[in-house]
């Protein structure tokens, strides 16, 4: 099932080695595409829109160096590897940058709290890494079997490389680093579960057994260059499993609040029309008559029962806010 041929070298290196053959014109398809990715999926975050941010994870060509990291590893090819890593790094800078350049042209903050785009990608948890390792290993698999490869395009939008790179610019120009830094982590874990089902596939699949097969150098693979690797892996879970938990405790805070909320809003006159809860704090928009809701009941209705340690923030009418913070 997994058997390369020498003939697979070839097709691995000139695939994912970007500038291993024709390095202009290789390196200047790629420039070009990751532009417009980083465009695309600017203007969907920007937008809202799904259908426009999955269009930039097809154009985005970012797979390619990082599958390219996980080859040179297993091959010891220094000088590929060091290529690799470079090229994913300013291909990180100029999609950030791009980002922030779409925030400064736009009227409004691009943030969570505003953009369903920006909110599902600012708080990667746990299932995420074992999405990305499950992604990663299919498009490992097509990159060992040709037969398969077209499943790649598939592949780049379960991924998701660049739209998280395009909601770091846009969140660190709306002043919210620290939505900015969650969209990183997002895009660091699937980048490293690139590069471990990578490096994991090459090696089942007998890449280096083909590189020496076809002639071609090949350096010694040292057991320190795995572990790095497993340990990256290993490093990037714990704040992935962290989040989790926060999500975990933000969704027992949001079950219990509800019927307080709801009770609450019946007996002012309003209607919740949308409950979260994010930084430690509940924010309720509410819509109903005139009169100025009293969020001291609902501030004591969620102290007894034991939500005292979140602060409430109540949004009744148009720009219209209450706050009252915990005890």
């Amino acid at each position: 099932m997994l058997h390369m041929e020498p003939s697979d070298v070839d097709r691995i290196t000139r695939s994912f080695f970007v500038g291993s053959a024709d390095r202009e014109r290789d390196l200047s398809g790629y420039g070009v595409l990751l532009i417009l990715a980083a465009l695309i999926a600017s203007a969907g975050i920007v937008a809202d829109s799904t259908a426009t941010v999955i269009g930039a994870m097809i154009v985005a060509p970012l797979m390619r160096p990082i599958l390219g990291i996980a080859a040179a590893l297993v091959l010891v090819d220094r000088r590929m590897l060091t290529r690799s890593v470079m090229l994913v790094l300013g291909s990180v800078l100029l999609v950030i940058g791009t980002g922030v350049a779409i925030g400064l042209l736009t009227s409004q903050p691009v943030q969570a709290a505003t953009n369903g785009q920006v909110a599902g990608r600012v708080s990667p948890r746990l299932i995420d890494l074992i999405a990305a390792l499950a992604t990663g290993l299919v498009g490992a698999f097509a990159a060992v079997r040709s037969d398969v490869s077209d499943t790649l395009p598939g592949v780049a939008i379960a991924i998701s490389l660049v739209p998280p790179l395009a909601v770091v610019g846009l969140t660190l120009e709306a002043g919210e680093p620290g939505q900015a830094l969650g969209a990183l982590l997002l895009f660091g874990t699937n980048v490293t579960a690139i590069v471990a089902t990578g490096v994991l596939l090459f090696l089942l699949g007998g890449l280096r057994q083909a590189r020496l097969a076809s002639g071609q150098p090949l350096g010694q693979l040292k057991g320190s260059a795995l572990a790095i690797v497993a340990s990256t892996l290993a490093l990037v879970a714990v704040p992935l499993a962290i989040g989790s938990a926060q999500v975990a405790r933000e969704q027992r805070t949001l079950a219990t609040a509800q019927p307080i909320v709801e009770l609450w809003g019946r007996s002012h006159g309003y209607t919740p029309t949308d409950l979260s809860v994010r930084g430690g704090t509940l924010y309720v928009a509410a819509l109903g008559t005139t009169t100025t809701p009293d969020i001291s009941a609902l501030r004591s209705a969620l102290d007894h029962a034991g939500l005292d340690d979140i602060g409430v923030e109540v949004e009744y009418s148009l720009g219209a806010r209450l706050t009252s913070p915990s005890p």
